[in-house]
């Protein structure tokens, strides 16, 4: 939340209900406590216990590091560690993660953090960058920043406001869930982009009309390349009940090929003895 370490745990405890639409009797009920009680302690007329303060914190579905940003308000010592993925008692994780990336070959995949800043990526990706702009490919590179940019992706994306409104509507549901600053700032800066469909070109087709209406099940990537158009289905895997900050953050992002076409041109694209996922 905004200067969260400046505002009492009450009044943070409080915004965090409203952005939930909790009422004070549906929070209590949920926390088994009285209303009464939650009451003082949204006003400060009471401080809430270590143990209350993370069964509220829990209902109310707070990320971890805003968990801490609650306990330090209320004088408590923070929980949840965070830790560089490079800290030794990340190891088993980041190999996790790398386990992951290179099996899904010869499909792309990335892992991203809270700000869609790249943290790794796979060997499919960057045959997919050609054309981008250096500036956008400098460390930290933005994910979405990368793909609606006009200098980066969006030209080659054929049916880019189907994708744009995609993209925009996760950011808004990260927003809505962590309220972080810096992705209410990205969500701005992306809302800025252009979002008129290009031309096809360099071998691309546009979307057929009709194709993809909001009814669909899925909105796929559309990406215009030398070879013809790919087109990709995408999912996201995050790790299980995590109590380290930094792994609570992690999403790894996964496109798998939509048509035989697409699956053919990333075979490829790969060369022979290519493994995992398309093998």
């Amino acid at each position: 939340m905004h200067n969260g370490h400046a505002q009492p745990v009450g009044s943070l405890l409080r915004e965090w209900r409203q952005r939930r639409r909790m009422s004070q009797l549906e929070l209590a009920c949920e926390a088994d406590i009285s209303t009464r009680h939650l009451s003082f302690v949204e006003t400060g007329r009471s401080t809430p216990s270590r143990v209350m303060l993370l069964q509220l914190a829990e209902r109310l579905q707070v990320p971890l590091r805003e968990r801490n940003v609650l306990l330090v308000a209320a004088g408590y010592a923070p929980v949840f560690a965070e830790r560089s993925l490079d800290d030794p008692a990340l190891k088993a994780a980041r190999a996790a993660i790398d386990l992951v990336l290179a099996g899904h070959e010869p499909w792309p995949a990335l892992a991203v953090d809270r700000h869609w800043t790249l943290v790794a990526s796979n060997a499919a990706v960057a045959p997919l960058l050609e054309g981008v702009d250096p500036h956008l490919l400098a460390p930290p590179v933005n994910v979405l920043r990368l793909s609606l940019h006009p200098e980066g992706l969006a030209p080659r994306i054929a049916n880019l406001p189907e994708w744009r409104e995609h993209l925009l509507a996760r950011l808004r549901h990260d927003v809505d869930v962590s309220a972080d600053p810096g992705l209410i700032d990205l969500m701005a800066e992306l809302r800025a982009y252009p979002c008129d469909r290009p031309a096809a070109g360099a071998g691309a087709r546009a979307s057929a009309r009709g194709e993809h209406e909001p009814g669909g099940m899925i909105v796929p990537l559309q990406l215009a390349t030398g070879d013809g158009l790919l087109s990709f289905l995408s999912t996201t895997t995050v790790f299980g009940t995590p109590l380290d900050v930094t792994l609570s953050e992690l999403a790894i992002e996964s496109f798998f090929p939509v048509d035989a076409a697409t699956a053919g041109r990333l075979r490829r694209s790969a060369g022979p003895g290519a493994a995992g996922s398309g093998a």
